[in-house]
């Protein structure tokens, strides 16, 4: 007990800043430039840390740079709630100026986060400088109790956990082909004229939501000699012309290679809901960021449904 008591009579809790820009870096060299310091400080109050606690926070790699052990993981969500509990704090009490700043770290599905929500968030940073956001567009979920994202946009609505959630948007998805693959191919006039064709589509034991296995239920014998469990992947390969692909409006329409076919007949319609902490909710670069993305999606309802092809950023 007495060693627990001298561990934290000697901790520096402004070491726990430097912690969380490396376990969010994973570079002690990063973290020095978001912090404006060079990297022997940063390395230097890592270790006074860890002498601190007595324990070892971060596993050091040529390879992987800073990874976090398994005390390090553990260390992670309590500082956060820390930064979390500062920030308000700082909000409460201060100008707009601190209520404008901050890190918010976004997880979302693969394709809708590289081809709807970065371009939109490079429009975000340029109306708030001050405020940094990583985006995750990962093909699988997202643990916000992990404190791997502040926000997640996600396929499916969480069923239990202390959030607040919204449904964000409707989005489409259609068949496409290029042209080349239409040219060389016998022609699709109706839905029966699928069987045969060669698709892309996911690896089904793999696909981390049933919600992507629309293939299934379109044509259960389908014939799908490429399959991966990545959508940005099928849509490359889509381009190569010799298979068809369902891929969602957002990410083929803006490519005018790819063609719709049987867009009346094949029309899947998904959602996706946005959701984080309710302790993290009440930030104000949370609820800046979160009412961002709410506004831009509603702005591209036209676009997310297929109805156009044309993305348009808010002013």
């Amino acid at each position: 007990m007495q060693k627990h008591i001298t561990s934290l009579s000697t901790l520096n809790w402004d070491d726990l800043k430097f912690f969380l820009e490396v376990a969010r870096t994973r570079k002690a060299s990063s973290a020095a430039k978001r912090l404006a310091v060079d990297y022997t400080t940063v390395s230097r109050r890592i270790s006074s840390l860890e002498a601190s606690l007595g324990t070892l926070l971060f596993e050091k790699s040529r390879n992987s740079g800073f990874v976090l052990t398994a005390e390090g993981q553990r260390l992670l969500g309590s500082a956060e709630s820390i930064e979390s509990t500062l920030h308000m704090a700082c909000e409460q009490v201060s100008g707009s100026g601190v209520a404008l700043s901050g890190h918010v770290r976004m997880g979302c599905t693969e394709g809708f986060g590289s081809f709807f929500i970065t371009p939109q968030l490079s429009h975000f940073t340029d109306t708030y400088p001050a405020i940094s956001v990583d985006i995750l567009p990962l093909p699988h979920f997202i643990s916000l109790s992990k404190r791997e994202a502040d926000i997640v946009i996600a396929l499916e609505r969480p069923e239990h956990g202390p959030y607040v959630v919204c449904k964000l948007c409707d989005y489409s998805l259609r068949l496409y082909a290029t042209q080349a693959y239409l040219d060389q191919h016998p022609p699709i006039l109706k839905t029966d004229d699928l069987v045969g064709h060669p698709f892309i589509s996911y690896v089904d034991d793999l696909a981390f939501s049933p919600e992507l296995l629309y293939l299934n239920n379109l044509l259960p014998d389908v014939h799908a000699p490429l399959r991966s469990t990545s959508v940005v992947a099928q849509y490359v390969a889509a381009l190569q012309g010799r298979a068809l692909a369902i891929l969602p409006c957002f990410l083929a329409a803006q490519d005018p290679r790819l063609l719709p076919v049987l867009p009346e007949d094949v029309n899947i319609t998904r959602q996706f809901w946005m959701y984080c902490r309710e302790d993290l909710r009440k930030l104000k670069r949370i609820t800046l960021l979160w009412d961002y993305i709410r506004q831009t999606t509603e702005q591209n309802q036209a676009f997310l449904l297929g109805d156009t092809r044309v993305l348009s950023f808010v002013d």
